[in-house]
């Protein structure tokens, strides 16, 4: 196994009706949702082998999840199931280029029933790259489960990634969220956040100062995403930048995992950091270009021809000459 993610997998709803307020959308499209189930599809996609340790429930939404997970070769011999709990539920408005309001409903939901077995953690030690997100951090019994696999994935030697994912209606505080993930960080070597999410875990003012901390904690590689600005990422005093592709927007939605399912695939084939940010920034710019986020997950192919594509279209530049279109 290539990649072994821990998190959970959510039920979404996407209005069909471009720029009508949520409140008034009518119609809807259904998609597999969640942070961590949106990483699993997008690393499977570029061709990691990829499994996931999650719960669900056993309803008809459940179902639906666990067999679009199977459909896209995720191996989901560790997701348990939880009778009488129910997946979570994110509602999205879709009015580009860039107002994407979002209902969640997550009211004690199946994926923070999690009790990893020794089987589970097993199965986390045997992969190449371990992958979890604050989310899991939430509530119990997930939260002891996630710390347990963390623990376990450190001690057996594969790269471990902490997606910060801060979900403020899935805690009682940000000071608490900011704790949950301070507790993790010996045991990560890859720490994944937006500005938000990394002065929460810093407990800082500021995203120069959030860096500054994180990076004296010991975090190998620091991945900075600052939205329509670009990407940083920091390895001990060095840091490389490298700003967004260029596209349409048609969903914002979902740009997040499809940057980390990029990056780390790239990081799993050892490529240069710098090579590594434009594989993440690559699959995200091809998600934003399209509606939801795990159907939305790019090829392998198609990440390569748009990172091509982008190298080309800088060369043109920098020799003074226009592209035709």
């Amino acid at each position: 196994m290539d990649v072994a993610i821990l998190g959970r997998i959510g039920y979404d709803l996407y209005s069909e009706e471009p720029h009508v307020p949520l409140p008034q959308v009518r119609r809807f499209s259904r998609y597999l949702g969640g942070s961590s189930a949106n990483m699993a599809v997008g690393l499977a996609r570029l061709g990691a082998r990829t499994g996931m340790v999650a719960c669900l429930g056993s309803d008809s939404l459940s179902r639906f999840l666990i067999e679009f997970l199977n459909q896209e070769n995720v191996d989901t011999s560790h997701v348990q199931i939880a009778p009488g709990y129910l997946p979570s539920l994110a509602i999205t408005e879709v009015s580009p280029p860039n107002s994407f309001p979002q209902v969640f409903y997550r009211h004690d939901p199946a994926d923070t029933r999690l009790d990893a077995t020794a089987a589970d953690l097993d199965y986390v030690a045997g992969a190449r790259m371990f992958v979890t997100n604050g989310t899991s951090l939430c509530a119990s019994p997930s939260r002891e489960s996630t710390y347990r696999a963390l623990e376990r994935a450190r001690q057996s030697g594969c790269r471990v990634v902490f997606d910060v994912d801060y979900r403020a209606m899935s805690w009682r505080s940000p000071e608490e969220a900011g704790l949950a993930v301070r507790l993790a960080l010996p045991f990560v070597d890859i720490l994944i956040g937006n500005q938000i999410e990394l002065t929460l875990v810093a407990g800082a003012s500021s995203l120069d100062a959030a860096t500054e901390k994180l990076r004296r904690a010991g975090v190998s590689i620091l991945v900075s995403k600052l939205g329509e600005t670009g990407t940083r990422v920091w390895t001990g005093d060095d840091s490389v930048f490298l700003p967004p592709y260029a596209v349409d927007v048609v969903s914002t939605i979902g740009a997040g995992d499809g940057f980390a399912s990029g990056f780390l695939y790239a990081v799993l084939q050892d490529k240069p950091l710098t090579e590594c940010l434009h594989y993440g920034n690559a699959a995200a710019a091809i998600v934003v270009s399209r509606l939801s986020c795990s159907e939305a997950m790019p090829t392998l192919a198609e990440v390569e021809e748009m990172i091509s594509r982008s190298a080309a279209a800088t060369a043109a530049r920098r020799a003074g000459v226009v592209p035709s279109r």
